[in-house]
């Protein structure tokens, strides 16, 4: 079953999903999937998991700690992969409103209108708020707490990483994932 399913989904990429234009070899391609995650929650568990998912399917993620390098420039190289991503993939977890990182991303794809799929890890979506440490100024913290208060009403998925399924919860994720990719591309051939 689990061959099929990677089958199936290869098989869609390449005919539905895949840029029609060829990509110059000294340009890096678009991702497709930007995962927004808190790295010291999720990157060893479920980022890390989604990218690797998502990348042996021939989908491009792109998840910091894979596509960056020691010496790049954190908000010249996230700030980019976000406005050229199709879909976001943004992971609540306990610490993730600790982040001004995290809030940025998440803020970034809301205002690019990129389609934010959230998936709530070991947090509910009513505890997830924007806190003041002194070190945002009031525009920042209601750019954040607009672009949260946007995600949290949003349908997405949850998880409990003590009692949670993590092979159904992957399936799940990369089907949501799929079917909001293809959404996208016949919204986007309509209207050619």
């Amino acid at each position: 079953m689990q061959l099929r399913f990677f089958s199936s989904a290869r098989h869609l990429y390449r005919n539905i999903l895949k840029p029609r234009t060829p990509i110059r070899a000294t340009a890096k391609p678009p991702c497709d999937i930007f995962i927004n995650h808190r790295g010291t929650d999720t990157k060893k568990t479920i980022a890390g998991l989604l990218d690797d998912h998502f990348f042996r399917m021939g989908l491009r993620p792109f998840l910091d700690s894979k596509n960056m390098k020691p010496g790049d420039r954190l908000f010249e190289k996230i700030d980019p992969a976000i406005r050229g991503c199709k879909i976001g993939v943004a992971i609540f977890s306990p610490n993730y409103c600790d982040s001004y990182f995290c809030l940025h991303e998440l803020a970034l794809l809301i205002e690019s209108k990129k389609r934010v799929i959230p998936i709530f890890c070991d947090v509910k979506p009513s505890q997830l708020q924007v806190v003041d440490y002194g070190t945002s100024s009031a525009e920042q913290l209601e750019r954040f707490s607009w672009a949260l208060e946007e995600a949290k009403y949003t349908v997405g998925l949850t998880f409990d990483t003590l009692t949670g399924d993590w092979s159904h919860f992957l399936n799940t994720a990369t089907d949501a994932v799929i079917k909001n990719l293809v959404e996208l591309e016949a919204e986007n051939s309509s209207k050619k």
